[in-house]
């Protein structure tokens, strides 16, 4: 077995294994709620208070918003639990003990995710076609499913920023939480980016979620793939820098950590 072949099984290996640990508690119906229900109520409680405070036509601006906004649910959460939940489960030792490739262990524990958060943004899209009257006949469907899966790419890019953060605290939710309710207002899910201060302008600029929600809003508007190929490229690029981040933090914490001998430390 070659180099290459060993280290694509680790990498599917340790995406099936993190992702199956994390969720092993859940009951199926548990999990199906969390996936169904939890994208609709964000939905219509935005939509709805966006509207009452706004126009009631802005229905489809809150709409997608929140349908692609919805990625930070696998994104933030699932990610940063599948990274910090070895030193809480007491695996951690184990994991930095192998001879394992450390980039195949890192990036690997996305992987279920990615597609976790673009299965869950599907959901929250059919339920504003369905419920919301969002209309999607002037879309570029193939172009907007593009759009979902490299956002998804950069929000889970972040997630495994944050997981390595989760290895140095203990306040990892509280810190989940912040970011999570953060984006909602910074990434133009429900508040227009231009609405906002030129501080809070600048920061949403260096994101994940903001020129997915952008891109997608122009696509949903009939504009094509074309158009909204740069801002595309450009959430790539986010992506990769907070991955990037996150992998030399995973590196400088399992040196460190052996050095002080607190890998076990929680």
């Amino acid at each position: 077995m070659n180099v290459l072949t060993k280290n694509l099984r680790l990498f599917w290996q340790g995406t099936m294994l993190s992702y199956i640990a994390l969720f092993a508690w859940l009951r199926p119906v548990t999990y199906a709620a969390s996936k169904i229900v939890m994208p609709l109520a964000q939905m219509l409680f935005f939509v709805f208070l966006g509207t009452y405070a706004t126009n009631s036509n802005n229905v489809d601006f809150y709409v997608i918003g929140n349908a692609v906004q919805i990625t930070a649910v696998s994104g933030i959460f699932g990610v940063t639990m599948s990274v910090g939940g070895d030193r809480w489960a007491g695996t951690l030792p184990y994991l930095f003990g192998t001879p394992a490739n450390r980039v195949m262990l890192f990036f690997g524990r996305a992987f279920m995710h990615v597609i976790d958060g673009t299965i869950g943004v599907v959901i929250a899209f059919i339920w504003g076609v369905t419920l919301l009257g969002l209309d999607l006949s002037h879309t570029n469907l193939p172009a907007l499913g593009l759009t979902i899966l490299v956002t998804t790419l950069s929000t889970c890019a972040l997630g495994l920023l944050m997981g390595c953060l989760s290895l140095i605290t203990s306040n990892v939710m509280f810190v989940n939480n912040t970011v999570y309710f953060l984006l909602l207002i910074f990434s133009g899910a429900n508040v227009a980016i231009d609405k906002l201060p030129a501080w809070m302008q600048a920061l949403s600029q260096i994101l994940p979620l903001t020129r997915g929600i952008a891109a997608s809003r122009a696509l949903v508007a009939g504009q094509g793939l074309a158009e909204i190929g740069p801002m595309l490229l450009t959430e790539l690029g986010i992506g990769f820098v907070y991955g990037t981040l996150g992998y030399f933090m995973f590196h400088w914490f399992e040196v460190v950590a052996k050095r002080r001998g607190s890998l076990e430390t929680v």
